[in-house]
């Protein structure tokens, strides 16, 4: 069945497209005709009419569905037409009671063909007491009439029917399911329809919000509707048999939900900022507003209108600013924006719908901050018209005075920065001016020194102005002008010498106590009457004296210019001026001595040593001259060799090359291998010219064809060097000290052997064994110890019965006894120190104490011990008796031992 039914509405459209051309070929009867199918249009409507309403549809038959209509209305400045024919009202306007007539026209874009129609507006009779009484009528939608068949041909027996929109108020207190329509078919007499409604707000979501009774087809609301969530609702009405079949075509039906004034104006933000210059002209534009409604934009319920309630402060007019009603464009109004009176502006604005009718419309306020900004109308003011400052002279960077100024702008902005500069009596710019960024004044700052003795005071004139030039309008002049008076403090400055460095010219010679010059300094204070005194501070080779007064400069050494001291001919001497001014200043300067040279250096020979071979031939000997003098006191030299002895000249000869060199030969054919010493007579060029007698150690040995040295061990063994025998001394006492630290140690050695051995048994000797003193044992009677030589000594036998051979080294020989110190019963602590060192000082007199490494004896404790024997003591008797409270007094090891001994039973 789902099939046969689907393939039928595929069919039905086509069978009507085929009876539609038969019948136009037949010409019996036209089926469709363009233009309009009513001539007249009506619509009932309420008294108001709001904008943007819809009031109803006009349909415009199009057969050819190719034409494109334009709508127009003969009144367009309170109706318009969609392009679906729905027509709206574009105003607000309330409706007479006389019947409103206008025009619709339908114009073809192509052809410009045009037809039109009327529409009737009437106003909804008012309700008297019988029709409230009577439940309204509800109006009755009938499907429209469809073609029908008769003598063979298709007939329209009613034209298609308008359904005007549903118009629904939003908000509507019921009762509900409140009636809305009736939807009928013409069928239904003949027929058991049923009705049904589907869409959004039926049965798609919002589901349940219309409902129809499908037997009398009456549609109904269910609760109240809200234009801001859904504005419209499009259903579509259905007519079906009791088999479920189709029995007309569905029709749509539109319901407008009328907007109601149920939301109020909602700033955007509750708190606006803005700024606005100060000085700024009436009309200036500061801020924009905006508020929004939730409710029909197009409707009065959402037309928004602005007002200012108030301004704080009101100051200099409490009308500073207006707001433009619609736009929510903030301006200004009044002059007189001045920052340093009025920071800030605070406007209360509200915003309130219906067009900004206090009555019916509802509002809502928001608050709106005005700054306002500053601009350069302030010029900065000097707080004085002069200054005042000292400096001490050849001072720089010292701040001599502050400038401060006023200024009324903002602070810290480049209209109240401050910008100083000095306009006259600095010509040579030795000042400059800083602006301090955190209070705007000015550093009057010292940047090139100052001479008391040229200028004494300075007398500045300066300028501040700001950063930005001032705004246009302002009659202030745009800088402030002032003057600083500036003193130069005299100070003592340092004697200078000139010129520095002083040179002069001298032969070198001079003796000692030969004035050279005079170096004296000066003093730039020329209004202080100081005195200048002159010291030496740095003279190398110590040749030079000043006078302390005068600054003449003695010699007191030979100058030499061959002396390490001298650097390019030049003897660099400084000198030290003091003045006697508080506090005293001083100043340096360098003498420099140029010194001339003169003939006092004999030349030499060079090298002093070299070698040949024993025949004249394969090779010679080169030298040449050394003078630490200068030309012309030095070359061309003059080489010769001496009569005396006569072997040099018979075993010798000697060429000149040239002015500085020259080649010694062997004369001879024929010399035995060894070292020989040549003289060589130099004589330089000076005027007079100075020789000298320079010896040349000639090495001759035999040599290969080379020319090259065969027995070099022979020459050395033959004639050694100076270092070489100094080399061989240094090794012999090297060798002999090791041998002498070796012998001492040795004899250490044995010593310390001798005094460590011992002449009794090993058993005897007690400093390699371990003894155990925290043994008690069963106490002294079970131990078989020799308890009388704990005796005193007086007591025990003599040492001269003893035998001989058990005697050990360091026990006390037979001598005088020596006077040992006795230490009294109940000693103070103080005497324990005295007691020790006169006891180290009788042992350091005892002939007869044992050496330092032995075993010492410290158990005689001398004659006339009035203690007794170890045995004799009972600590449980005699400890409670005794006093030893004594010994609190010497520390805290000998309280604890006070404590055991003095505490009691305890």
């Amino acid at each position: 069945m789902c099939r046969i039914a689907g393939a039928l509405r595929t069919l039905l459209p086509l069978l009507a497209a085929l009876l539609q051309a038969s019948v136009e070929a037949s010409g019996e009867i036209a089926l469709c005709k363009t233009g309009f199918p009513e001539d007249v249009y009506s619509a009932v409507l309420s008294k108001d009419v709001h904008e943007g309403q819809p009031l109803l549809n006009v349909k415009f038959s199009n057969c050819n569905g190719k034409r494109k209509v334009q709508y127009e209305s003969s009144e367009p400045a309170d109706f318009k037409v969609d392009e679906d024919g729905m027509v709206y009202a574009v105003r607000s306007f309330p409706l007479s009671s006389e019947h409103a007539k206008f025009l619709i026209y339908a114009q073809d874009k192509e052809t410009q063909e045009k037809w039109q129609v009327a529409v009737k507006l009437s106003l909804k009779p008012t309700l008297t007491e019988d029709s409230v009484k009577e439940p309204p009528e509800v109006e009755e939608i009938v499907f429209p009439r469809q073609f029908s068949k008769h003598s063979g041909h298709l007939q329209r027996q009613k034209r298609d029917w308008v359904i005007p929109p549903i118009n629904l108020p939003e908000n509507s207190r019921g009762p509900f399911p409140q009636e809305l329509v009736r939807i009928r078919s013409d069928r239904d007499k003949n027929l058991s329809l049923r009705y049904s409604v589907t869409g959004p707000g039926a049965d798609q979501p919002p589901t349940g919000i219309f409902i129809i009774n499908p037997i009398s087809g009456q549609l109904s609301v269910t609760k109240p509707l809200d234009r801001e969530q859904i504005a419209r609702f499009h259903l579509r009405a259905h007519a079906v048999d009791i088999n479920g079949n189709q029995v007309e075509n569905p029709i749509d039906i539109v319901i407008n939900v009328i907007d109601m004034n149920d939301n109020r104006p909602e700033f955007l933000h509750q708190v606006w900022n803005g700024t606005v210059p100060e000085g700024s002209k009436p009309g200036t534009y500061v801020m924009t507003v905006t508020a929004i409604d939730a409710d029909d934009p197009n409707a009065l319920n959402g037309m928004l209108r602005y007002r200012i309630l108030s301004q704080a402060p009101s100051t200099p007019s409490p009308n500073m600013f207006t707001i433009n009603n619609e736009t929510g464009d903030i301006i200004t109004v009044a002059a007189g924006l001045d920052r340093e009176k009025v920071q800030q502006y605070t406007l209360i604005i509200q915003a309130t719908d219906m067009e900004g009718n206090p009555t019916y419309g509802l509002s809502n306020t928001a608050t709106a901050i005005i700054t306002v900004t500053d601009v350069n109308d302030n010029p900065p003011e000097f707080t004085a018209m002069t200054f005042y400052g000292e400096v001490p002279e050849n001072r720089v960077d010292v701040i001599v005075a502050n400038l401060t100024v006023t200024d009324k702008d903002q602070p810290h902005t480049p209209a109240w920065n401050a910008v100083y500069r000095i306009s006259g009596g600095d010509p040579t710019g030795r000042f400059a001016i800083q602006t301090d960024p955190n209070s705007n004044d000015g550093l009057v700052t010292v940047v090139k020194p100052i001479d008391f003795e040229t200028n004494r005071m300075f007398v500045l004139t300066v300028a501040a102005e700001n950063q930005v030039p001032l705004a246009k309008g302002i009659q202030h002049p745009p800088q402030s002008t002032a003057t600083v008076s500036v003193t130069v403090i005299d100070v003592n400055e340092n004697p200078y010498f000139a010129p520095n460095p002083k040179i002069i010219r001298q032969e070198e010679g001079l003796h000692a106590g030969t004035m050279l010059t005079t170096f004296t300094a000066q003093d730039p204070d020329r209004y202080m009457q100081q005195n200048i005194r002159y010291t030496k501070l740095s003279d190398p080779a110590n040749w030079l004296k000043i006078d302390p007064v005068n600054g003449q400069i003695t010699t007191i050494a030979v100058l030499d210019r061959e002396s390490p001291n001298v650097k390019n001919n030049i003897y660099n001497a400084t000198f030290l001026a003091s003045d006697n001014g508080i506090p005293p200043m001083s100043g340096t300067g360098t003498l420099q001595i140029y010194l001339l040279d003169i003939n006092d250096n004999a030349p030499q020979v060079l090298p002093q040593e070299a070698e040949t071979c024993e025949t004249p031939d394969p090779n010679s000997i080169n030298i040449t001259a050394l003078d630490y003098d200068i030309d012309p006191n030095a070359g061309p030299f003059a080489f010769d060799l001496p009569l005396s002895p006569v072997t040099i000249k018979r075993n010798w000869t000697i060429t000149r090359l040239n002015g500085d060199f020259a080649q010694l030969n062997l004369k001879i054919k024929f010399l035995e291998a060894g070292i020989y010493e040549v003289p060589i007579i130099i004589t330089d060029s000076g005027n007079p010219p100075k020789s000298n007698i320079s010896i040349l150690r000639v090495k001759v040995c035999q040599c290969d064809s080379n020319g090259d040295c065969t027995d070099v061990d022979r020459i050395v063994g033959a004639g050694l060097g100076t270092g070489a025998i100094i080399a061989i001394l240094l090794c012999i006492i090297i060798l002999l000290i090791l041998v002498l630290m070796f012998v001492v140690w040795m004899k250490r050695r044995d010593k310390e052997r001798q005094a460590k051995q011992l002449l009794i048994d090993p058993e005897d000797d007690v400093r390699d064994n371990i003894l155990k003193y925290d043994e008690e044992g069963g106490g002294e009677e079970d131990q078989d110890y020799d308890l009388s030589q704990l005796q005193q000594p007086d007591t025990v036998e003599p040492d001269a019965i003893k035998p001989v051979g058990i005697r050990r080294m360091d026990e006390r020989p037979i001598h005088a006894e020596p006077q040992y110190p006795v230490r009294s019963a109940a000693p103070h602590p103080g005497d324990i120190g005295d007691f020790i060192n006169e006891g180290l000082k009788a042992a350091d007199n005892d002939p007869t104490a044992p050496p330092y490494d032995s075993l010492l004896v410290f158990d005689y404790e001398g004659s006339g011990s009035t203690a007794g024997s170890l045995s004799s003591l009972n600590s449980s008797s005699s400890g409670g008796e005794q006093d030893y409270d004594y010994l609190n007094d010497w520390g805290p090891r000998f309280k604890k031992l006070a404590d055991m001994y003095g505490g009691g039973d305890d």
